[in-house]
């Protein structure tokens, strides 16, 4: 069986560094906010051109921090609107309704699936005061014509750059392009801790140091609360192994890319509708890095079972969109034909650092050996 991530082997490809970093944590008896946690934090800002990187708890927290920190500089104030993609991720709608915010739901570019800037100006109120676009799947949104209706509208730009570590566009990568960004690093992210872990990036002097209060306790110094915080805190552990992975990111994004352009240069089944191709010459101005190789096919369940039969394990991100999950369904009335259409008919094929080239030739047979109700 082709397995969709082999966590194992990635993890195998740097055991050693991975066991020296925990037994270096273990053995200096200190567990939580101390060197490896600032060491990773300063990684991780200078690799996404950033001021700061505010390490915690995992991705959700990361988008939920940032707007609660809003909320306590005055920026935002419950009942505002928040412009949301509608075929994103629960967590990134999660995040705007836990601060006590409206999302509101912005049909995707079909092309891309990304949030479609001409759709969110169309959504735009009075009472709108931020925009969360999702670089979903690993390529960014439209971030130049984001930023610039933010700007027109005066709206503050929260990335949900969970899927997107390295990602770049006009040669900004995720996490440089709003006031903040939210990252995950869930073990089956391009970067990925050993658990949970999350973290913000921004250039916001004043935003960081709040973050900072807010993901402990609300507390700069102890027992000095400043606001009714949470504990919200990036392991040194997970720090340490996040600093040793972050190493190996660039050339692992690289391997995707050849993977995702042995994918689109002959996966030719005319059931199966591939991705928007991009350039992959590295002097691209975009720059895709394949978190996940998603395909459209109106029969999915079908191709499914056929790649299972053909030893090719798939997974679907996402089957069910946000508006029609019971936990908001306050916002099933919306009529989302795009979100609805992507959700019904996607399917992600195997991608990974160590997926072989082997393997994904053996991904694109079975595609193409695919055949669709109908069709000869």
């Amino acid at each position: 069986m082709i397995s969709f991530l082999d966590l194992k082997s990635i993890n195998q490809a740097c055991r050693r560094e991975l066991i020296e970093a925990c037994t270096r944590v273990i053995d200096s008896g200190w567990y939580i906010g101390g060197s490896e946690l600032q060491q990773f934090e300063s990684s991780y800002a200078e690799y996404c051109g950033t001021k700061h990187c505010v390490g915690v708890a995992n991705g959700l927290d990361a988008l939920v921090l940032v707007i609660r920190a809003w909320k306590e500089l005055g920026y935002l104030n419950e009942g505002d609107e928040v412009l949301v993609p509608s075929n994103t991720y629960i967590a990134s709608i999660l995040a705007i309704s836990e601060n006590g915010l409206v999302p509101v739901l912005v049909e995707p570019d079909p092309a891309t699936f990304n949030m479609c800037s001409v759709n969110a100006e169309a959504a735009i109120t009075v009472r709108t005061k931020a925009i969360l676009p999702v670089h979903l799947y690993g390529r960014l949104a439209d971030m130049t014509a984001i930023t610039a209706l933010a700007e027109r509208a005066n709206l503050l730009v929260l990335e949900d750059s969970a899927q997107s570590h390295g990602a770049s566009l006009a040669g900004k990568r995720a996490g440089n392009w709003g006031h903040a960004s939210g990252f995950s690093f869930y073990p089956g992210k391009n970067l990925g801790a050993l658990g949970d872990a999350g973290a913000v990036t921004t250039n916001d002097d004043l935003l960081a140091d709040t973050l900072r209060a807010l993901r402990n306790y609300g507390s700069h110094e102890k027992y000095k609360n400043l606001y009714r915080g949470v504990n919200s805190r990036l392991d040194e552990i997970q720090a340490a192994c996040l600093s040793v992975k972050l190493k190996y990111l660039d050339d692992q994004t690289s391997h995707r890319r050849q993977i995702a352009d042995l994918y689109t240069r002959t996966i030719n089944n005319p059931a199966i509708v591939l991705p928007v191709a991009l350039d992959f010459n590295p002097s691209n101005n975009e720059s895709h890095v394949w978190h996940v190789y998603t395909v459209l096919c109106e029969q999915r369940d079908a191709l499914q079972r056929h790649l299972l039969e053909s030893g090719v394990q798939t997974l679907i991100h996402y089957p069910i969109p946000p508006h029609h999950q019971q936990a908001y369904a306050e916002l099933s009335a919306n009529s989302l034909p795009v979100s609805e259409k992507i959700h019904q008919q996607i399917l992600s094929l195997p991608m990974g650092p160590t997926l072989s080239l082997i393997d994904a030739e053996a991904v694109v047979r079975a595609c193409n050996s695919f055949v669709a109700t109908g069709t000869k």
